[in-house]
């Protein structure tokens, strides 16, 4: 049975594997609030960077860490320890995580960050429907489950928050844009795993991903470079944290961990990001969404590789 199908038996590894997905999950979750501070308007004043810029910086101002990673990992590893340097599997999750990025932070500026998250979170369904229908890959019974009781958590979770309004439409379709994206990431840089390390396949998806936002930005935005302390300080947050902190702890999880289930424990992001938007914005936790954070979790643990 290949890596890629949910039937993988845990192993060696797979506490601390699940441990840093779950962290890289809620690093991951609080980067719309980054967002927002980086591209967003505040009192009516110009945004200090548009979307394009600040997913540029996203991955580039924490490229220097992420290669002194690089260097510190292999150093440390056994002669024989697979190094492919950009195989084709790597660049492909640069090129996907390119497109993921872009969407992404245009579905934060054009919709509610409720229903940019929301539609975000359909990425395990098509991580899902690739595995099964494309690639001809088994899929268990318990995933399929665990994948229904994660999206009605999701739904639960969010749902209260989402707005139907014809004129957030483009950044609902941006959303669903992010989870296509997403979804194929988890696949893409799953395979780029077995021919390296986590710390490579990062660093190297990085600098394909910073340097195609690069043109993008070049061409599209009128401002390259934050013009406030406030916007300097959450593009350098969202980098470490959220890029340099949730990229890299779901590379060391890919290496061991299948996909579909490493992208449904990605639905942590979604509580992740309701819990800092309590604690930071002062939005208000019902418990109808107390109940869908529970749902996630219940699926995230029916859909658990088998012992």
């Amino acid at each position: 049975m290949s890596s890629l199908s949910t039937s993988a038996r845990p192993g060696t590894g797979f506490a601390t594997a699940f441990a840093a997905l779950c962290l890289g999950a809620v690093a991951m979750g609080i980067s719309p609030i980054f967002v927002r501070f980086a591209s967003a308007s505040v009192g009516g004043a110009p945004a200090d960077v548009g979307p394009f810029a600040s997913a540029f910086w996203r991955v580039s101002l924490c490229l220097p860490l992420l290669y002194a990673w690089m260097r510190i990992e292999e150093r440390k590893a056994p002669a024989d320890a697979p190094r492919v340097r950009f195989s084709r599997a790597a660049i492909l999750a640069g090129l996907v995580f390119t497109g993921d990025l872009l969407v992404w932070h245009l579905a934060i500026l054009k919709t509610t960050v409720a229903n940019a998250t929301f539609f975000a979170t359909m990425a395990p369904l098509v991580v899902v429907l690739v595995v099964w229908l494309v690639l001809r890959q088994k899929v268990s019974r318990g995933t399929f489950f665990g994948l229904g009781l994660c999206l009605l958590g999701g739904t639960a979770l969010i749902g209260q928050s989402l707005h139907a309004d014809p004129a957030r439409l483009t950044g609902d379709l941006f959303g669903l844009a992010t989870a296509f994206f997403f979804g194929l990431y988890f696949i893409v840089a799953s395979r780029a795993r077995k021919t390296a390390g986590a710390a490579r396949v990062t660093f190297e998806t990085s600098l394909v991903t910073a340097g195609l936002l690069l043109l993008v930005a070049l061409a599209f935005e009128n401002r390259i470079m934050p013009q406030t302390w406030q916007g300097a300080a959450a593009l350098f947050a969202m980098s470490y944290v959220s890029h340099a902190g949730g990229q890299g702890l779901l590379s060391i999880a890919l290496g061991i961990l299948p996909p579909i289930f490493s992208s449904l424990v990605i639905f942590l992001e979604s509580i992740a990001a309701a819990v800092f938007g309590w604690v930071i914005l002062g939005e208000q936790l019902t418990l109808i969404q107390s109940l869908g954070g529970a749902l996630i979790l219940l699926g995230i643990w029916v859909a658990r590789p088998e012992s």
